[in-house]
């Protein structure tokens, strides 16, 4: 059992990271690099203790944490060497031009860290979105001191994995206030944190209610700052016609495996499935369940989780028009989240906001459509989403042009005839959304995309090239890319 880190606790820790931001903002993109890669050998280095501990607190089975903490390496590393390349900087410059009428000045520009970097532990990622998740690589990598919040669910794995991030640190002889761990069951840390003058951005996974909060402490600053909040998603998934008929019983034995993934507590489990009435749909929601049926419930990630899912789960099943589909037929423990498929009208969805809300865990809602008209409709009035899947042909898409106008609208992320579940660590991935699945639809959560987060530009004009930054030299002695007037180079000027 932790003790809840103290107000003042929390501002000292707070004044070592702003001391600590000085030192390692300046430091050379490879230390930083070098640092993030100690890291990811610390972790490693944690051993079986680490997966034993998390198994214990967390109900996620072994198998899944390994890979989860190898997804946490491979993140560390690969930012690290996304740190070090610099295309992140986004560096343009543009030489002057003394006989333009007006003259033109010579201008650089480059992305510089924001400042220390508050994150909280997400609950249902114990490496891969907490202690030395994305969004503390991402921070790190961008120069930033983090300061990281312990799930409480977790907070013995937190504190392993801290004091990973603490040696790292120490081998590379960085300042104390690098990196610091709190602890904290209410929310009167939180607010501490956000609200701390030397706080400069948030990074959150979680529930809305949570995320919403935070965002909004942060606003009500003398000094605003940007909140990065992943708040969840029912990421619907849309069944156009011609594939339904073709493929109704595969989709539907595809979606059962989504659906109750990792016991659903994935933000991008399948919530909502939406099609048009008739023949190919029944016989999709009838192999759903049956599929459903044959799924053992598992164990959620705490206690909470599973009450959350249970009174989420009865609300929407008492609205009215709604119809249970099917339930695992495995008797479900205490502990455990029982799979479950319930289906509604397209009228009824329209009409009941409820329906609309996520519920965290195995459960989905196969919405009944009259005509492509209503599926149009459905879609033009959900709310922002993670992701949004069409499961269709190429005819499909061609002839339904509106839909996919206004699904593409809704979502960060765009998928055809696949399924939602697993987030690959890519640059080309976007793990982001219109709100309310995340504050702020421009920046991703996965890939080293994600840095950029912490970090703001700045313009250097009519500096002389001995002053400028290393990343904007004449000489390019970091061999980085760099846009030069107008065209992409990596020569020196």
């Amino acid at each position: 059992m932790f003790t809840d880190t103290s107000i003042s606790e929390i501002n000292e820790t707070m004044r070592d990271a702003w001391e600590a931001f000085h030192v390692y903002r300046k430091l050379p993109l490879k230390a930083r690099a070098g640092f993030m890669r100690a890291i990811a050998i610390e972790l490693e280095n944690c051993g079986d203790t680490l997966i034993q501990v998390a198994m214990k607190e967390t109900n996620l089975p072994e198998a899944r944490l390994k890979n989860e903490r190898g997804r946490t390496i491979f993140q560390l590393n690969q930012y690290a060497a996304a740190c070090e390349n610099g295309e992140w900087l986004e560096a343009r410059i543009d030489t002057a031009i003394p006989d333009k009428n007006p003259p033109k000045p010579d201008i650089r520009k480059m992305l510089v860290p924001l400042g220390p970097v508050v994150v909280f532990g997400a609950s249902n990622f114990p490496f891969a979105y907490s202690t030395a998740g994305g969004d503390a690589a991402c921070a790190f990598a961008a120069g930033c001191p983090v300061i990281v919040k312990a799930h409480p669910a977790h907070a013995q794995t937190s504190h392993i994995v801290a004091d990973a991030i603490y040696k790292a640190a120490a081998y590379h002889n960085l300042p104390k206030g690098i990196f610091g761990h709190v602890y904290g069951q209410g929310f009167e840390a939180g607010k501490a944190l956000v609200t701390h003058p030397y706080t400069k951005a948030v990074g959150f996974t979680g529930s809305y209610g949570g995320g919403k909060q935070l965002f909004d402490w942060a606003n009500q600053r003398k000094e605003p700052i940007p909140v990065f909040a992943e708040m969840g998603s029912v990421n619907p998934v849309f069944l156009l016609p011609e594939k339904l008929r073709s493929s109704a019983t595969d989709i539907a034995q595809m979606y059962a495996g989504s659906i109750t993934l990792g016991v659903g507590q994935f933000c991008t489990n399948p919530g909502l499935i939406i099609g048009i009435e008739g023949t190919d749909l029944n016989t999709f929601t009838h192999d759903l369940g049956k599929a459903i049926q044959k799924i053992q419930p598992g164990a959620m990630l705490h206690a909470g989780i599973v009450k959350a899912y249970k009174e989420n789960k009865g609300k929407a099943l008492l609205q009215d028009d709604v119809h249970l589909v099917a339930e695992s037929e495995t008797e479900v423990k205490e502990d455990e989240g029982l799979p479950t498929v319930a289906t509604a009208s397209g009228e009824t969805f329209l009409k009941n906001p409820v329906l609309h809300q996520e519920v965290f865990g195995p459960y989905s809602l196969v919405i009944r459509c009259k005509d492509m008209n209503e599926m149009v409709q459905v879609a033009r009035h959900l709310e922002g989403q993670l992701t949004a899947t069409l499961m269709a042909t190429d005819h499909d898409i061609i002839q339904n042009e509106a839909l996919v106008e206004s699904v593409k609208n809704i979502c960060g992320r765009f998928i055809i005839n696949s399924v939602p579940t697993g987030v690959e660590v890519c640059l080309s991935m976007h793990h982001g959304g219109p709100f309310p699945a995340t504050t702020d639809s421009r920046f991703t959560s996965v890939g080293a995309d994600g840095i950029k987060r912490f970090a703001r530009p700045i313009a250097f004009q009519n500096w002389s090239n001995a002053l400028l930054p290393a990343e904007l030299k004449n000489e390019n002695p970091l061999g980085i890319w760099r846009m030069v007037n107008n065209e992409l180079s990596k020569n020196k000027l």
